[in-house]
């Protein structure tokens, strides 16, 4: 494997926004204004017993009501639905009860492990789980906000010389080290003031505000102020779309004409997983279809190119049977992981 280096150079990218704080510190209401600065459409994903739409007269935007189980699974679904209507923005309100709530991580674990009898064992069954999650909100093609309740604590203040007794914000609830995977995380308060405890766009060090309208703004200026991402655009004989070593320019078409069973359709890539087959590259390949539904196809020859494509891309794959399996004949990058068409 040949290492090589290039060039550090920040790219144009979609918010990964969290906000954390305890119950009355204005997590929905601050994520709206944020999501409204960003602009185009808006989607809150919402567990909190449809809170969000207390919020209806700030501007317009649209709800899906979660219901237990609060399962990641469920949450993958949504947005993902979100992604296929076309949203622009995810407001995942609140992200907390996917591991805490019900039928999230924390009870799925103690599931397993009471069935296994090994808590620690029972944890290689539930990581991936959680793992899936945040990788679909860090491949979403949509800028995603999510909130989290932190734990609460009463410690005792002094306000004009005189003592009382304060809530206050700590951890939030979810897995440790969650705040690591977004690109701002911030702290509110009870006063609906925010800090920053991680910024990677480095606006808001060393200062506290309220978010507003115009906070959405300037992380979207932020955002785009990257260099524009550059698609890869796969070789072959068909323009725009690479083909199989053995597949003929005449005789074969994405219709199956010609006496074959391939067929061309479109697909978000879930993951591509390298392997060998008697000594020649093979890569197993998941693809998600505009139904949520998964196939698994394989990929040999020239298609193996495929793995090196992140996943949450969109492709153009062209799909044959052969025997029991279902192989890739040819591919096509519609719309890469960030969302920028090729």
């Amino acid at each position: 494997m040949s290492i090589t280096f290039r060039k550090a150079e920040r790219k144009q990218a979609k918010l990964r926004l969290a906000l954390a704080g305890p119950a009355g510190s204005g997590k929905t209401y601050s994520a709206l204004l944020i999501a409204f600065g960003l602009g185009g459409r808006i989607a809150v994903l919402d567990t909190e017993r449809s809170s969000a739409e207390l919020y209806s007269h700030l501007g317009d935007y649209d709800v899906c009501c979660l219901e237990t189980p609060f399962t990641p699974q469920k949450y993958i679904d949504a947005i993902r639905a979100a992604e296929s209507a076309g949203y622009d923005v995810i407001i995942i309100d609140s992200l907390s009860h996917a591991w805490a709530g019900p039928g999230g991580v924390l009870e799925i674990h103690d599931a397993v492990a009471a069935k296994e009898k090994n808590s620690w064992a029972a944890w290689r069954h539930v990581t991936p789980l959680h793992n899936e999650l945040v990788d679909t909100i860090l491949q979403s093609k949509c800028h995603i906000i999510a909130t989290m309740r932190s734990k609460t604590e009463y410690v005792q203040v002094q306000d004009g010389g005189k003592a009382r007794v304060q809530k206050v914000g700590m951890a939030p609830v979810q897995r440790d080290g969650m705040e690591y995977e977004f690109t701002v995380f911030l702290d509110l308060d009870l006063t609906h003031t925010a800090v920053a405890t991680k910024d990677r766009t480095s606006m808001f060090d060393g200062i506290t505000f309220r978010p507003s309208v115009d906070t959405g703004k300037k992380l979207l200026a932020w955002l785009k102020s990257g260099t524009p991402e550059k698609t890869t655009q796969p070789s072959g004989k068909k323009p725009g779309m690479q083909e199989s070593s053995g597949q003929k320019e005449s005789g074969r078409d994405s219709s199956g004409d010609g006496g074959n069973d391939s067929k061309t359709r479109t697909f978000r890539l879930v993951k591509a997983e390298k392997g060998n087959h008697n000594g020649k590259p093979l890569v197993r390949v998941a693809l998600q279809d505009e139904n949520n539904q998964v196939v698994t196809a394989w990929a040999a020859n020239g298609e193996v190119g495929i793995a090196d494509i992140s996943p949450g891309t969109v492709l153009e794959v062209v799909l044959e049977e052969k025997g029991k399996g279902v192989v890739v004949t040819g591919f096509r990058v519609v719309e890469d992981a960030r969302g920028e068409v090729a």
